[in-house]
């Protein structure tokens, strides 16, 4: 669902929408084995292909392929429709497709049932329609492999939230140059500014900073590169040293321009490990933090990584706490258990009644 709204495909709230692709897969012992998640495969041939897949109807489910950037797509479900389901993309290659299933807290079990048995006729259906493709047939004929088949994960659909503002009492901007971000952040209704990744890791989280210091109008600025999440996963350790290097040299900017300002609270964290080695995609171990402003404590860690930052003032820090601690060391934390009104909103009183003021 996140992927949707921040590609800007309008879902209504009684619709499924499911982060989708296209990729190579072979038939093995009545199972389909994922051989290329990313296949190589120019822009032309996958609209021609996702355009052969666009539209499946089983019983009263209508299933919509929504192409997006390359490969990718979403697929938008109507109907009697659940999200309470299972991924299909098994991501590890030689991995078989997975048949899509029920999850076991599904708010209701039956229409979860009919889902995840539409969404398997779908991509049975595909496997089948792809896989016969012209195109398909002329590129086993030459050697490559075909794109043959559509994998799903992370089912989604609208559900109520409160927006960033109203929560947490603070103005809220984000940066970034991805979809999943423009989504979640727009789905928290934070103001967005789009950007792009140019290849110059240096020079692009420069110009994210250089926004940043000049939005005034906000109180939070979300400023946000996938650089170094994209360096691991090429298992490349060089590359991955290489790219925060580059990132290192960019926040001289930060130190010069923007932390001299006493009143910004400058924050430096990630959301996850990405292993360089290994078969993990991401991996569970803690996520350096820095936090630097008029209100935070001075410590004597002096490097930015995972061991060193564990062992400074902040402590070990839960997501669920971040922003607690930025209220905290911006001055706006409330004393707990008051139950007034998110920070920053709360409503005053009036002595006089409506009336009198007419």
């Amino acid at each position: 669902m996140i992927e949707a709204i921040g590609e800007g495909i309008a879902v209504n709230d009684a619709e499924v929408a499911i982060l989708s692709r296209i990729f190579s897969v072979k038939p093995e012992d009545d199972r389909l084995i994922l051989t290329k998640e990313t296949p190589e495969v120019d822009i032309e041939t996958c609209r021609t292909l996702q355009k052969e897949i666009r539209f499946f109807q089983q019983g009263n489910i209508e299933i919509e392929f929504i192409p997006t950037k390359a490969i990718e797509g979403i697929l938008i479900l109507r109907g009697e429709v659940s999200a309470d389901i299972t991924d299909s993309n098994p991501i590890y290659e030689g991995r078989p497709l997975m048949e899509i299933l029920p999850i076991e807290e599904a708010e209701d079990s039956a229409v979860a049932l009919g889902t995840a048995e539409a969404l398997n006729s779908y991509m049975k259906w595909c496997y089948k329609t792809l896989s016969s493709h012209p195109i398909n047939l002329e590129r086993q004929k030459k050697g490559l492999l075909p794109i043959n088949a559509v994998g799903t994960q992370r089912a989604g659909k609208m559900t109520g939230l409160i927006p960033f503002r109203q929560k947490w009492g603070l103005n809220p901007l984000s940066i970034a140059s991805g979809s999943l971000y423009h989504g979640l952040c727009g789905f928290l209704g934070m103001e967005i500014r789009k950007v792009r990744d140019t290849g110059d890791v240096e020079e692009d989280l420069i110009e994210r900073l250089r926004i940043a210091k000049g939005a005034d109008e906000f109180d939070f600025i979300h400023v946000h590169t996938k650089a170094p999440d994209v360096a691991a996963h090429t298992r490349n350790s060089e590359h991955k040293r290489s790219v925060l290097e580059s990132l290192d040299r960019a926040l001289s900017y930060a130190r010069e321009e923007i932390l001299p300002d006493g009143e910004i609270l400058f924050i430096i964290t990630a959301d996850h490990s990405t292993a360089s080695t290994g078969m993990m995609i991401h991996s569970g171990e803690t996520v350096p933090i820095t936090m630097c402003g008029r209100y935070t404590r001075r410590d004597d860690v002096t490097g930015f990584n995972e061991i060193s930052c564990a062992g400074g003032g902040l402590g070990p820090v839960r997501g669920k706490e971040l922003m607690y601690l930025v209220l905290n060391f911006l001055d706006k934390g409330k004393l707990f258990g008051l139950m007034d009104s998110p920070p920053g909103m709360y409503k005053p009183l009036r002595i006089r009644d409506e009336q009198e003021d007419t």
